[in-house]
């Protein structure tokens, strides 16, 4: 059986400069799970943004659970808040800005699962 805690799991900033938590991904919790996909646990504090990038071989859904913010993805944006999940195709550019009072968080997956060779920031 395999459960995970979020507490128990390491934060680290990410290359768009959200703070996740990898709650699951093949690559970092050995062979014994059979996935293709990983889950992250993220989040973007008051006044802040992602930077814009992109996955190369991957496609996301994001889940907020709390806050509220905008989603860019390439040339259309959205307001994004509690109970809202968004799809983001491989290679799009995308970006996610906080306009609340709280953190914006959220769940990620990404199938297939999250590799940072697959994640580049765009200009």
């Amino acid at each position: 059986m395999f459960i995970r805690n979020l507490n128990e799991c390491k934060e680290i900033i990410a290359i768009d400069g959200t703070i996740l938590r990898e709650l699951i991904n093949p690559l970092y919790d050995g062979s014994e799970l059979h996935l293709r996909y990983s889950i992250a646990h993220a989040k973007v504090s008051p006044g802040n943004a992602s930077f814009p990038h992109r996955l190369t071989k991957a496609s996301e859904v994001y889940y907020f659970l709390r806050g509220t913010g905008v989603m860019y993805i390439d040339d259309e944006k959205q307001k994004v808040g509690p109970g809202s999940l968004v799809y983001i195709p491989p290679n799009a550019i995308q970006y996610l800005e906080n306009t609340g009072d709280q953190d914006l968080a959220f769940l990620c997956v990404v199938d297939p699962y999250w590799r940072p060779e697959d994640e580049e920031l765009v200009e």
